[in-house]
């Protein structure tokens, strides 16, 4: 029986029209299978090639260099969503936000700049909970340019050393239009 079959649906034969067309597309696509690469001009067996002579195709697959990250700059850690308790008790207000950031009005260069210090400030003074107001934007292609690059740039290696994770807010405090940010807190 087969897997189709287990699961209910059924099978049903190709029309001849159909078959005819399965076969012409099934010798159109190449197979798959690896044919011995042919010797390049001048190689015999055992005798490398000159140091000019470029291979077409290399005979091993090139490993990628491991990322090397210097000992004085420590990994960025990884984002975690907000937990749905303290969404809650932020929604209801029932958690205070600790402080807040309009970027209504910046060009996106600026509000990146704002964003970093505001979120390195919040982070040295201590704060649990940041709220950011990206804006909705206006309807069109070019609009809401803010609310779609703040959350890629909270995804940076930069911001994530200040952020433990972000959510959109509710809507008493902009929903779509502003993000609950968690901040990190400083070690040391």
């Amino acid at each position: 029986m087969s897997a189709a079959d287990r699961e209910g649906r059924r099978r049903r034969d190709l029309s001849d029209e159909e078959q005819e067309l399965w076969t012409t597309v099934t010798r159109s696509v190449p197979r798959l299978r690896k044919k011995k690469p042919k010797p390049i001009s001048g190689e015999t067996a055992g005798e490398p090639l000159p140091v000019t002579a470029k291979a077409s195709r290399p005979s091993k697959p090139q490993k990628t260099p491991k990322r090397i990250v210097p000992h004085w700059a420590p990994e960025a850690p990884l984002l975690a969503p907000l937990e749905r308790r303290l969404k809650q008790r932020l929604t209801r207000g029932s958690q205070a936000i600790d402080a807040r950031l309009d970027l209504h009005g910046f060009t996106e260069l600026e509000a990146h700049d704002a964003l970093l210090r505001f979120l390195r400030s919040s982070q040295i003074k201590g704060a649990k909970v940041v709220l950011v107001i990206t804006g909705k934007g206006r309807l069109g292609r070019e609009h809401g340019v803010l609310r779609r690059a703040v959350p890629l740039w909270l995804k940076l290696p930069e911001f994530r050393r200040a952020v433990v994770g972000f959510e959109p807010a509710g809507i008493a405090h902009g929903g779509e239009g502003a993000l609950y940010v968690r901040v990190r807190k400083v070690r040391g």
